[in-house]
């Protein structure tokens, strides 16, 4: 009697042809996705309030499930909740950001350097983050900043997951909201071509298996690009637009 493969197995499977499983999503995944989006589009700036009561209206769902949502968006540090303050968009500050470059730098670089070591740097792994560019370049086409923030973590996740290394992926999962956030962000005042440019940059020294230079290529795109650009001043900007317009 032939035996089904369990459910691990076929998801292990998936990963390695370069498919992410499908799981289903909650009503808290959909309000946690739909925060991530709002920050990642500057509707929602680092340090406004957000009212639990005013997203439950705001997305025709009751307040339970965005209680919760706002209770795993503390735990990942895209929010705060301050007592006589309320819950807040986690504010900007330079050594917040440090903080996130540094961690980021450190694991995907750790994740890059393994992946080229166990030979997963060619074929399916380079058409896996080539297809990832491909959505970059469909979202930028659509003027879509939320679907390139997105897009850009999903970059990133990938070459993460092609490490094969779980612990890796985990500790990168619990930055990627934050992430998402500025790189949408980014996407306000950096023109995403130059952005698009920067990842087929990282697939081709990624392909060529030299780890010193995957190093350095790491290190360029997420410090040395990331503090090119001014948040303070982006943030200041869509605050003075949301004014002027009354949001």
């Amino acid at each position: 009697m032939s035996l089904s493969p369990s459910r691990s197995t076929a998801a292990d499977r998936a990963t390695e042809n370069g498919w992410q499983p499908l799981r289903p999503k909650t009503l808290v995944d959909m309000v946690v996705d739909a925060v991530v989006a709002a920050a990642a589009r500057g509707l929602i700036l680092p340090g406004d309030r957000i009212v639990e009561s005013d997203v439950a209206q705001r997305l025709a769902v009751s307040r339970v499930p965005v209680r919760e949502a706002l209770r795993l968006l503390e735990s990942q540090g895209v929010v705060i909740n301050e007592p006589y303050k309320g819950i807040r968009l986690t504010p900007f500050t330079a050594e917040r950001m440090d903080n996130l470059i540094e961690a980021r730098v450190a694991l995907e670089t750790a994740a890059a350097s393994r992946a080229i070591r166990d030979g997963h740097n060619g074929g399916a792994a380079i058409e896996t983050l080539l297809g990832h560019v491909s959505e970059l370049e469909a979202m930028a086409a659509r003027g879509d900043t939320s679907g390139f923030a997105n897009a850009d973590t999903n970059f990133h996740r990938a070459l993460c997951a092609l490490s094969g290394n779980d612990v890796i992926c985990n500790l990168w999962e619990g930055l990627a909201r934050q992430a998402t956030i500025f790189f949408g962000l980014s996407a306000l005042r950096k023109p995403m071509d130059e952005i698009i440019d920067e990842h087929r940059t990282l697939i081709a020294v990624f392909s060529s298996g030299d780890v010193e230079a995957m190093t350095l290529a790491l290190d360029d795109h997420i410090r040395a690009q990331t503090h090119a650009v001014d948040f303070a001043a982006i943030i200041h900007a869509r605050r003075a637009e949301r004014a002027a317009s009354g949001g």
